[in-house]
């Protein structure tokens, strides 16, 4: 059992167990196990605190010395964002891909696979799944993220990988509530509005989230969005009326309200880390998720006295705190009576769904020589961020041997990409064409040479183009070797 510092009074500590902060290195640094002594209930987890899977066993059975009922948090949807193997790409493919396959027990099994690998790692609580719709094209911040475009086909699947990951012991974090699919701004860098009706609020964007209730998510997680039909003054992250009355009240959701990074600077660039909390807190969150970029004691501190300060000034209910933290230490307990299913995981899942998932348009006849693949790269949201690899190449060339490639980015030039390949055949591999106009050079690419292959490893929204198309859905390591199967001609059972 868990035995706090001296000295801690109640409302420094609940305080502190409200907070989930992230860390730099792969040990945990002396500050953040001094403050599981005082009180600390969750720690965030990020690429960089990550090099291996025995490494990370480390970590947490370090953290867990300190606090057996730790709540370890993890942002790993599997697919384009990936933590766990952020060097290599993920093991996994995304929601993207289990949308397009459009089986919910296959989504269940790989929610459970990927579940059955972070409890393996002594990861209880995953920030994931996004119940997002896609339904702007545009969103530069979910796209592939999202099971689809279809409300019912997102909340299946949703329910699946609640399910799912559950099923393995790891707590689920539904997000980004009330929907963050029909935006337009990535809420990282400014605050994104929808200006949806009620009606179509209601069947679209909250759908999911009813499945995900339904299915027992442990978690939700708060976009930073401004909702004017829900409320016209705050964003859902610190709205009362958004958090309080629609999520507990309305759709009756009991579980955990956790915020998206207060960082962010859809609340860090117009209220601040510090009175974002307080009020989120006070609009019913329980948990304020910081730590993806400021991840150090003083942040802590910041924010502890922040909360404090706000009740002793009675800007922020004593009991409403008190509340949230006794939620936070329920799902401590949930994730520490959890043993997970014994017997070996099934590793081998991902690389079957993500076989399922693709789409193929053109000409399979196998490539006959190594090809020259042209990597027409966009900048990645930070949500996925710039040190995971993606595409075929790499892949490509372990089966074709001699296989080179190049890196293509802004407004490239297909002359750049002709002289480059020279006489070798073209794959050119795209990410959201649709979003991104200097992409054109792709038809002129494709005019010069019409036998190109082109891959598109984003969401698909152009008709099918070149001599062979392939579609993946995303581009998680295994979408990537998918394709190179298909355009090396290798015969697979899945």
């Amino acid at each position: 059992m868990t035995t706090f510092a001296s000295g801690t009074d109640t409302l420094t500590r609940d305080a502190l167990t409200v907070l989930q902060p992230g860390f730099t290195g792969t040990t945990a640094p002396d500050w953040l196990l001094r403050r599981l002594g005082e009180g600390l209930a969750s720690v965030g987890l990020f690429g960089r605190n990550i090099a291996s899977p025995a490494q990370l066993a480390a970590l947490t059975a370090q953290l867990r010395a300190e606090r057996d009922d730790v709540l370890v948090a993890i942002d790993e949807e599997g697919g384009d964002v990936t933590r766990l193997e952020v060097r290599t790409g993920s093991s996994y493919p995304g929601n993207h891909a289990l949308g397009a396959v459009d089986d919910t027990g296959l989504t269940r099994e790989v929610a459970h696979a990927l579940g059955r690998r972070l409890a393996a790692c002594g990861v209880n609580f995953n920030w994931a799944p996004s119940a997002d719709v896609n339904s702007n094209p545009d969103n530069p911040v979910i796209g592939v993220r999202s099971f689809g475009a279809a409300p019912d086909l997102v909340a299946r699947h949703t329910a699946a990988y609640v399910t799912g990951l559950q099923s393995a012991g790891v707590a689920a974090c539904t997000k980004h509530f009330p929907g963050h699919g029909d935006t337009a701004v990535d809420s990282h860098h400014a605050m994104p509005r929808i200006d949806a009706g009620p009606a179509v609020l209601a069947d679209r964007e909250l759908a999911p989230f009813r499945a995900a209730i339904a299915a027992g998510t442990k978690a939700v997680m708060s976009a930073h969005i401004l909702v004017p039909a829900l409320d016209p003054d705050h964003p859902a992250t610190l709205s009362p009326r958004i958090l309080t009355e629609l999520l507990r009240g309305e759709l009756g959701y009991d579980g955990l309200i956790v915020t998206d990074g207060m960082e962010m600077q859809a609340i860090a660039g117009t209220y601040g880390i510090e009175r974002g909390s307080v009020l989120a807190i006070a609009a019913g969150a329980d948990a304020i998720c910081v730590g993806g970029g400021l991840a150090d004691d003083d942040t802590v501190r910041r924010l502890r006295d922040a909360l404090v300060a706000a009740v002793r000034a009675g800007e922020l209910a004593e009991a409403r705190l008190a509340d949230a933290a006794e939620r936070v230490r329920k799902l401590a307990q949930w994730t520490a009576g959890e043993s997970g299913p014994s017997g070996p995981a099934d590793d081998e899942v991902g690389m079957r769904a993500a076989r399922r998932a693709l789409r193929i348009t053109g000409d399979r006849t196998p490539l006959t020589a190594p090809p020259y693949v042209a990597a027409l790269t966009p900048v990645a949201n930070i949500a996925v961020g710039d040190e995971t690899p993606w595409g075929v190449a790499a892949e490509l060339a372990g089966l074709l041997p001699g296989t080179e490639s190049g890196t293509f980015t802004g407004s490239v030039a297909a002359g750049a990409v002709l002289a480059a390949a020279g006489e070798r055949r073209i794959v050119a591999v795209v990410r959201d064409e649709h979003r991104h106009p200097w992409m054109a050079a792709l038809t002129t690419l494709l005019a010069a040479r019409p036998d190109t292959v082109v891959v598109e490893m984003g969401v698909p929204q152009a008709p099918p183009r070149g001599a062979l198309h392939l579609a993946t859905y995303g581009a998680a390591r295994v979408c990537g070797r998918a394709a190179a199967e298909v355009l090396a001609g290798v015969v697979t059972g899945g």
